[in-house]
C-alpha cells in the first residue's frame, strides 16, 4: 500500500450537516443501512453491465457480477463488496465528499426535527450511503474503477465527522468494498442469521446474486459455525419477470424503495406484461412524495430500461412524456437491441408503442385512485398536480382523460385546497348556466379576492380559482370540457345569458348616461387603457381591469415578463361600477382640477386589485394622500417645507 498520496480532505458543508443528522439516530430503523449499501452495489453492477455493452474489456477476468456480505465478530466489522463499475479518485470525491444533486438547500430547509419525517426526506434526496454511520463510528471504502490499472485503487475512510482521508492503493479487483466498523452497542448485527434475514426482507428482489459464507449449526460446539463455500441469499431474479401471484405487497414496496431510493412506500403500482407486436414488461409506481428535482424537465430519472433482463439505462426519458416525469419503475423490452442508444430510442417505433402503453397505464392508475381512494389521490395531487396539468398542452390524444383528473380550488368552499374536479363543477352548475367560469392569478388570495368575482358571488355562481403558474397555459389549451366552454371572468364582455337579471340589463342602459364620464376618463388616462366602459361584474368595487377577448391576460403577461420574455404590450379595458359612490362623485369632478388624479387612482386601484404592479408607486401615494387631505378638509392646515 502506498502512503505518499494520502491526504485529508473536508466534507462539503451540506454533508457535514447531513452526517450530524444521521449519527444522531435519524433513521428509526437502523437495519436499513444494509439495504442502502446493497442497493448502491446493485446500481454499480448495473452500470458496469451497461458500459460493457460497448466495451467488453471492462469485465476484465471476472465476468460474473455479484455482491458479497460478510462480517467479522472479533474485528467488529461488516463488509459489503461488489465487482461492479467501481470509482476513480475524482468520482469518490464527487459522490461521497459532496452531495452532487440539485435542491441541496431545499432539502435542509425542509428538515423539521421530526425523525420519521426527516428520514423520508433523506430517502427522497438519495443519500443512502451515509446511513452507514447510523451503526458505524468509522467507515472504510476501497474501490477501483473498471478499466483502470490495479495501481489506481482508492482507499477512503472517515469517522463521520468533518473530514475524510483519501489515498492511492494497489487493488487487483475492480469494484467497491465498504467496511463498517460498528459501534459496540450495534454488535447484534454481527450475526449471519440476522444479516440474512435483513437481506431477504429488503433486498430479495435484487437481480445481482448476494452471497454470504455458508453457515450451519454445530451440535458439538452448540453454536453456528462456518462451512466451506458460499451461498446465494436472495432470489437473484428480476422481480418484474415473476408472476404477480408470486410477489407479495411487501416485495413490491421494497423493490420500489430500491429503484427510487425512497424511504416511503408508493401510493400505487401497476405490473403488466404486454404481448403482441411489441413485447415488454412494465412495473410502474406512483411515488407518495415529489423528489427535489421534480421541476427539472430536462433531467428525468423516472424509468429504468432493461432489454431482455440486461440493464441499459436508468434515465430513459423517452419512455414517458415530461408531464409524467414523476413515475418510477422498470421497462423490460424483448424487441429493442442490446446496444440501444438515446438516439435510437428517440426514433424507434417500438419506443413509441411502449411510451403510449406507459401513458395509458399511468392514467389508468390515477383514474382508479381518483375514483376508489380519494384520500390517496388528494396526496398525489398535492405533490404532483401542477406537473400533471402540463399534460393538457402536451398530450392532445389524452387531453380528455387528463382533464377528468384535474383538481382546482373554487369559490364553492373558498379553501386553498385543490379538490374540485371539472365534473364536480358541472354537477353544481346553475340551471341555464352555459359555461365553466374561472379566474387566474399569481396567488390564491389574489384569486379569491379578485373584484371580478363580485357578481358571481352575488348570484351564487361557482368560479374556479386558478393560482398555479401553469394554469395560464392550461386554459389556453383546454377551452372546452364536456361541451361547456371555459370562460375567464376577467376577459371580454361578461355575458351571463339566462342568468342575467334586471340589474345586469340596467348596467348597459347606464352606459349611455355615463358617456361623458367614460369619455373624460379615457381622455385623462390616454394610452394606459384601451377604453373605459360600464360593467355588470362589480357589486362592491368601483372599477376593475379586464383584457379584451383576444388579448393576452394580465397575469400571463406578468409571468412572461418575469421569465425574461419580450411581450407585446396590450392595453387593458377599465370597467367602472355605475352605482358606486366614488364613480358618482367622479361625475361631479368632470372638467375640474382634480379629475385626472381621481381617474388615475381609480385605474391604479384596479391594477393593484388584480395583482399588478404600479409603474410609479410614489405618484400614486402622493395623489392618494392629497385627495384624502382634500376630502378631510385639512389641506390648508398642513405645512409643506418649501411651499
Amino acid at each position: 500500500m502506498s502512503t505518499d498520496t494520502k491526504e485529508t480532505l473536508g466534507f462539503q458543508a451540506e454533508v457535514k450537516q447531513l452526517l450530524r443528522l444521521v449519527t444522531h439516530s435519524l433513521y428509526s430503523n437502523k437495519e436499513i443501512f444494509l439495504r442502502e449499501l446493497i442497493s448502491n452495489a446493485s446500481d454499480a453492477c448495473d452500470k458496469l453491465r451497461f458500459e460493457a455493452l460497448s466495451n467488453k474489456e471492462l469485465y476484465e477476468s471476472d465476468p460474473e457480477l455479484n455482491i458479497r456480505v460478510s462480517f467479522d465478530k472479533e474485528a467488529g466489522t461488516i463488509t459489503v463488496s461488489d465487482n461492479g463499475i467501481g470509482m476513480a479518485r475524482g468520482e469518490v470525491i464527487e459522490h461521497i465528499g459532496t452531495i452532487a444533486k440539485s435542491g441541496t438547500r431545499e432539502f435542509f430547509d425542509r428538515l423539521t426535527g421530526d425523525q420519521a419525517k426527516d428520514a423520508n426526506l433523506i430517502g427522497q434526496f438519495g443519500v443512502g450511503f451515509y446511513s452507514a454511520f447510523v451503526v458505524a463510528d468509522r467507515v472504510t471504502l476501497l474501490t477501483r474503477r473498471a478499466g483502470l490499472p490495479a495501481s489506481e485503487g482508492v482507499r477512503w475512510e472517515s469517522g463521520g465527522e468533518g473530514e475524510y482521508t483519501l489515498e492511492a492503493v494497489e487493488r487487483p479487483g475492480r469494484g467497491t468494498e465498504v467496511t463498517l466498523h460498528l459501534r459496540s452497542e450495534e454488535s447484534d448485527f454481527l450475526s449471519g442469521w440476522r444479516l440474512r434475514e435483513i437481506i431477504r426482507r429488503y433486498s430479495d428482489h435484487i437481480m445481482i446474486p448476494i452471497r454470504m459464507q455458508k453457515e450451519a449449526w454445530d451440535n458439538e460446539k452448540g453454536a453456528v459455525s462456518s462451512e466451506a463455500g458460499e451461498e446465494t441469499v436472495n432470489q437473484a431474479s428480476a422481480l418484474w419477470a415473476r408472476s404477480k401471484s408470486e410477489i407479495t405487497p411487501e416485495q413490491y414496496i421494497e423493490f420500489y424503495k430500491h429503484i427510487a431510493h425512497d424511504f416511503e412506500a408508493p401510493l400505487a403500482h401497476s405490473h403488466a406484461r404486454v404481448e403482441g407486436r411489441h413485447e415488454y414488461t412494465a412495473l410502474l409506481y406512483l411515488p407518495a412524495r415529489a423528489p427535489f428535482d421534480l421541476w427539472d424537465r430536462e433531467h428525468r430519472k423516472g424509468l429504468k430500461l432493461y432489454v431482455r433482463r440486461v440493464f441499459i439505462m436508468d434515465d430513459a426519458e423517452h419512455l414517458t412524456p415530461p408531464y409524467l416525469r414523476f413515475v418510477r419503475g422498470v421497462i423490460d423490452s424483448n424487441d429493442l437491441p442490446l446496444n440501444v442508444s438515446r438516439e435510437i430510442l428517440q426514433e424507434s417505433n417500438d419506443v413509441e408503442a411502449i411510451r403510449a402503453g406507459v401513458v395509458k397505464r399511468v392514467l389508468g392508475m390515477l383514474e382508479e385512485l381518483a375514483q376508489g381512494d380519494k384520500e390517496k389521490y388528494r396526496k398525489f395531487w398535492q405533490e404532483f398536480g401542477r406537473v400533471l396539468k402540463e399534460g393538457i398542452g402536451e398530450d392532445l390524444p389524452n387531453r380528455e382523460r387528463i382533464a377528468k383528473l384535474l383538481r382546482f380550488a373554487s369559490t364553492h368552499s373558498g379553501e386553498e385546497t385543490q379538490d374540485v374536479s371539472l365534473d364536480d363543477y358541472i354537477a353544481r352548475m346553475k340551471h341555464g348556466q352555459a359555461a365553466i367560469y374561472y379566474v387566474t392569478a399569481d396567488g390564491f388570495n389574489a384569486a379569491r379576492n379578485s373584484p371580478h368575482l363580485e357578481v358571481f358571488r352575488k348570484k351564487g355562481i361557482e368560479v374556479l380559482l386558478m393560482h398555479d403558474r401553469v394554469d395560464e397555459w392550461l386554459v389556453a389549451s383546454l377551452t372546452e370540457y364536456e361541451g361547456k366552454k371555459l370562460v375567464s371572468v376577467a376577459r371580454g364582455d361578461l355575458d351571463l345569458g339566462v342568468l342575467a337579471d334586471e340589474e345586469d340589463r340596467k348596467a348597459k342602459q347606464d352606459a349611455g348616461e355615463l358617456k361623458d364620464l367614460l369619455d373624460a376618463i379615457k381622455q385623462s388616462l390616454g394610452e394606459r387603457i384601451k377604453e373605459a366602459r360600464v360593467t355588470n361584474r362589480l357589486t362592491e368595487s368601483p372599477a376593475c381591469l379586464v383584457a379584451d377577448q383576444h388579448d393576452m391576460s394580465a397575469n400571463l403577461e406578468r409571468l412572461l415578463k418575469a421569465a425574461g420574455q419580450r411581450v407585446p404590450g396590450s392595453k387593458p379595458i377599465l370597467e367602472i361600477n355605475p352605482s358606486h359612490p366614488l364613480v358618482q362623485r367622479l361625475k361631479e369632478e368632470i372638467g375640474k382640477e382634480r379629475f385626472a388624479d381621481w381617474s388615475s387612482i381609480l385605474f391604479e386601484q384596479a391594477l393593484l386589485a388584480e395583482g399588478g404592479s404600479l409603474e410609479d408607486p410614489g405618484s400614486f401615494v402622493k395623489r392618494l394622500n392629497q385627495l384624502m387631505l382634500d376630502l378631510a378638509g385639512a389641506g390648508s392646515r398642513i405645512w409643506v417645507p418649501g411651499k
